[in-house]
């Protein structure tokens, strides 16, 4: 394919690559793009033949030793003709050395692991009804007085930073994303994340040091915005965060395997639900 051009995205491609996802349904939040971009502005790429865009995929520099791999996708006329995979070598020089996580299908673990990627777990779609849990100490999350201990519990709870990314993730005044927190005495012990996507709501990330306080930042999170059937992804580390939503009725839909090329990072029990396949 002679006319091959590989592409960093611009926010309308990057909007389109999203459209592309809503379409094969992943149903991506309503206004992700922008926080995407945020984290870093030179980690999305498209592939174009005669200017069209066939497609896209993004390798995320979260800091200087972890990166994270999404929105690998490829337009079906154009697949099994090596377009994607010659797109995926170009974006993975992004990340130079770093250590590179993704959530991938099930089909595409062999080929991924044909690129030095190792499953370390799985990331589980649970669907449910948002728990009538005891909120008391949740409150609107104020970023003046409240980032730098969510940013210290999401370093802890992921094994890095990721600073770009989660003050605009979680940044005040967004119409379709809010962050509520767990504060007693003075300090923020736990914070969640709930976007409303194409449809329904997810909630994630969801950082919390035990069961009760995740299952009340989940209830308070919903309340924002007044919905009851929310969409989290949780990592399999969170096995007694899974067996209480199941307990009350939520149900898998969907999973991806944890994979990693580079030594993975340390994350903790803190991390109970992921902000987002796309980015970790």
């Amino acid at each position: 394919m002679t006319d091959l051009r590989f592409d960093t995205a611009t926010l309308a491609e990057l909007e389109t690559a999203l459209s592309w996802a809503a379409r094969e349904g992943w149903n991506p939040g309503q206004d992700d793009a922008q926080a995407f971009m945020a984290a870093d502005p030179d980690g999305f790429f498209v592939a174009r033949v005669a200017g069209e865009i066939i497609a896209a995929i993004s390798v995320v520099n979260h800091s200087e030793t972890m990166a994270f791999l999404g929105l690998y996708l490829c337009k079906p006329d154009f697949r099994g003709q090596g377009v994607g995979f010659a797109l995926w070598r170009h974006a993975l020089r992004h990340a130079g050395k770093r250590c590179v996580g993704l959530d991938g299908v099930a089909e595409q673990e062999p080929n991924y692991a044909k690129s030095d990627f190792v499953r370390t777990g799985a990331t589980t779609r649970l669907q449910g009804k948002a728990p009538k849990a005891t909120t008391e100490g949740t409150r609107a999350f104020d970023a003046a007085r409240d980032f730098a201990a969510v940013a210290t519990l999401d370093r802890c709870a992921n094994g890095y930073h990721r600073s770009k990314f989660l003050a605009q993730w979680v940044a005040e005044g967004a119409a379709t994303r809010k962050t509520v927190v767990l504060s007693q005495n003075g300090k923020v012990s736990g914070f969640a994340t709930i976007r409303l996507c194409q449809q329904g709501a997810k909630v994630g990330p969801i950082t919390a040091p035990d069961i009760p306080t995740a299952l009340a930042l989940l209830s308070a999170a919903a309340a924002t915005f007044d919905v009851t059937d929310v969409t989290l992804d949780l990592p399999s580390s969170a096995i007694e965060f899974r067996e209480a939503l199941e307990g009350r009725g939520f149900v898998k839909t969907f999973e991806t395997a944890r994979m990693y090329c580079g030594t993975a990072p340390e994350a903790s029990s803190l991390n109970m639900a992921i902000a987002t396949m796309e980015l970790g």
